[in-house]
């Protein structure tokens, strides 16, 4: 029966029975003249989720790194040089997948807790007088410690300094849950996936690409097979696929859509705000502390918590794991024995959400923890009911 509990991991997320539903298809023609009917609108309604009317929506069989890869390999040559702030794990793992290519990398070491520094980049581009940086690269969300960066202050920061790099951002486990901007942002391709704010399974990776990737796609040198933009682009282009697509993907990504327009989108993103602000008020009644520095930083997608000094936080998800049957995040790199990680995106309510505090309440009372139990509880029953019960006089 275990299977049966939510999961409280960053992705995947858990799959609504209506998705599900949605991808147990049998096996059709992707060539046959009703995929068109189907996948075209697909990648027409996603540019919504993007907040995009210039950019493409570009899709791969792959995770979010294939995205990464897709972004890289189509816009740049060996030896061109990106800027990175290395802030977590995903941004240490772009810069890896960056240096795997043969570019050259000038890496912004910043403290995991932090977010992407807006200042520090400003000033490097702003010496960078004969424009050798291509790109800047950031994370958006940085699962590993919670972290929401302000992309917007980047796209400034870039403006004020006057240079043309063009601006990529993982998006992985921030679209679809928290406000995305692209055009506004001047961001140049967006990467995000399907596992997680689309409430699938993993196996899609999705782009959204500005004209002006595009446009550098002319002199860009890396190789490229399986992520050609131009190959996949000319086979969408009539409702196609370069090869075998991830069929059942698309058809749950179609449903995916109508389901976050039926709630429609800023009502989506409030409610990933309730949740995590839920979450952040069960982890200050239990005395401990966020990773990320300070609340302007706080994602609303997860949690990442350090455990009090002396304890190993991979033994309280196990613990959780083994006692109660429900999975919660790890620490990654810097954060591994740290911190554990509550994920609070996708398919999840506010019920869910006490469901998962209880729970690790209760891993932490059997591995004696300094935290009163009922504590995380009481305090997100708390919020969660006075915000309800605000809507209701609002709405009166």
């Amino acid at each position: 029966m275990s299977d049966q509990n939510p999961v409280f991991i960053p992705g995947p997320t858990n799959i609504p029975d209506r998705l599900r539903a949605a991808m147990h298809v049998q096996t059709r023609d992707h060539r046959a003249p009703d995929f068109v009917e189907t996948f075209a609108p697909v990648l027409e309604d996603t540019k919504k989720v993007f907040d995009t009317r210039d950019g493409t929506v570009i899709t791969f069989p792959a995770s979010g790194t294939g995205g990464w890869e897709a972004a890289i390999c189509n816009t740049l040559s060996p030896g061109d040089k990106v800027l990175v702030a290395r802030y977590g794990m995903f941004s240490h793992r772009w810069i890896d997948l960056c240096q795997r290519h043969q570019l050259e990398v000038q890496i912004i070491e910043c403290s995991w807790g932090s977010g992407a520094p807006a200042d520090k980049f400003e000033a490097i581009l702003t010496t960078d007088k004969a424009h050798d940086i291509k790109a800047v690269l950031v994370t958006h969300n940085e699962t590993a410690t919670g972290v929401k960066s302000d992309i917007a202050a980047v796209r400034s920061a870039m403006d004020a300094a006057s240079h043309p790099a063009m601006l990529f951002v993982d998006c992985v486990s921030s679209l679809a849950s928290m406000e995305f901007h692209m055009d506004a942002w001047g961001v140049d391709i967006a990467v995000s996936g399907s596992q997680k704010g689309f409430m699938l399974a993993t196996g899609m990776a999705i782009l959204g690409v500005s004209p002006k990737a595009l446009a550098a796609m002319e002199d860009a040198k890396l190789s490229r097979t399986f992520f050609d933009f131009r190959d996949m682009m000319g086979a969408n282009a009539s409702g196609g696929f370069p090869y075998t697509p991830p069929l059942q993907l698309i058809y749950g990504m179609r449903e995916s859509l109508k389901m976050l327009f039926e709630e429609g989108l800023e009502n989506v993103y409030a409610r990933h705000f309730r949740l995590a602000e839920g979450v952040r008020r069960a982890v200050d009644a239990w005395g401990l502390k966020l990773v990320a520095d300070t609340p302007d930083l706080y994602s609303d997608t997860v949690s990442a918590i350090y455990v009090p000094e002396g304890f190993d936080s991979n033994a309280l998800t196990d613990q959780a794991f083994n006692a109660y049957g429900v999975s919660f995040g790890i620490g990654l790199g810097e954060m591994n024995g740290k911190a554990f990680r509550i994920g609070h995106l996708g398919s999840l309510t506010d019920v869910m959400v006490l469901s998962g505090l209880a729970t690790i309440e209760m891993a932490m009372a059997d591995l004696e923890y300094p935290v009163e139990l009922g504590s995380g509880v009481a305090a997100a029953q708390d919020y969660f009911r006075r915000h309800r019960a605000a809507l209701v006089r609002s709405a009166a």
